[in-house]
């Protein structure tokens, strides 16, 4: 049975981090490891939210695990609150990677050109090099920006200017950069990723649906795991993510019944599944 460790926080209530890392990997098959670097009662959509920071926790459950002897066939991160814990997963990549270990990041930190409450733009900066050490990055257009150090281009930047930001990000040392979240020349929305070993970019988009909510990145970013460790190429790990995550808006977008804080992921796991063979 294939093995996936992912690094980020839980939000108890909110539908996002390890709250949907943990069900949607595991709904693919694949026993999932976690490692919680927060504990907080909803995510920071809500006003007054408790916070627990479990930096102090990382370390030694990497020295079990080592202790054990623990594979994992990808490590994937997610929101990370300190530099010091960007520090700790860059020690996670080198203890754990047997060289054929995917290392995904997810760079968690803004959104709509902010960065998130507690972060500088040095902890961008600091981001931009645990993306140097993954396979694959995944920040949206906000992320990408900031971790060059750039101007927010806006949601819906041009092609050419995505691509440039990516390429930028290549000359930064991240093999295979994926903004996610943009908007394509068709009217589609979807990604733009660089293989910088082939200087090639890849694309793909859904219908764009006018619905916006928490955790969508989070969710994309767990499907994307889960069917690159299924065996499914970068591209086709890329879109079956992209296709579930329109799956999971779309039945938000259409339930009267919704809550004002999440997307229904849980009620298109089938169709994730059915994507994987």
């Amino acid at each position: 049975m294939k093995k996936v460790a992912t690094i980020q926080d839980i939000s108890c209530i909110g539908k996002c981090s390890l709250t949907v890392a943990l069900p949607i990997i595991s709904a693919a098959g694949i026993e999932t490891a976690i490692v919680p670097t927060a504990v907080l009662s909803t995510h920071t959509q809500f006003k007054g939210f408790t916070f627990r920071d479990l930096t102090d926790d990382m370390e030694p459950i990497r020295d079990h695990w080592i202790k054990e002897g623990f594979k994992f066939d990808a490590i994937y991160t997610g929101y990370l609150g300190s530099i010091k814990q960007i520090e700790i997963v860059k020690s996670y990549f080198k203890a754990f990677d047997n060289g054929s270990t995917f290392k995904v990041v997810d760079p968690a930190m803004a959104d709509n050109g902010n960065l998130y409450v507690g972060f500088d733009k040095n902890f961008a900066l600091e981001m931009a090099g645990l993306c140097a050490e993954a396979d694959i990055a995944l920040p949206n257009i906000s992320e990408a920006a900031l971790m060059l150090g750039e101007d927010y281009p806006g949601e819906d930047a041009p092609e050419e200017v995505t691509k440039d930001l990516l390429k930028k990000l290549a000359d930064k040392g991240v093999k295979f950069p994926v903004i996610t979240g943009v908007t394509l020349k068709d009217g589609s929305f979807g990604f733009i990723g660089y293989d910088a070993a082939k200087d090639e970019f890849i694309s793909y988009g859904t219908e764009k649906i006018p619905h916006k909510s928490h955790g969508t990145g989070d969710i994309y970013a767990s499907a994307f795991t889960g069917a690159l460790v299924n065996g499914k190429s970068i591209f086709d790990s890329l879109s079956i993510a992209a296709d579930y995550t329109a799956a999971c808006i779309r039945n938000t977008y259409n339930d009267p019944d919704k809550v004002d804080y999440a997307v229904n992921f849980e009620l298109e796991l089938p169709y994730y599944i059915s994507r994987l063979g």
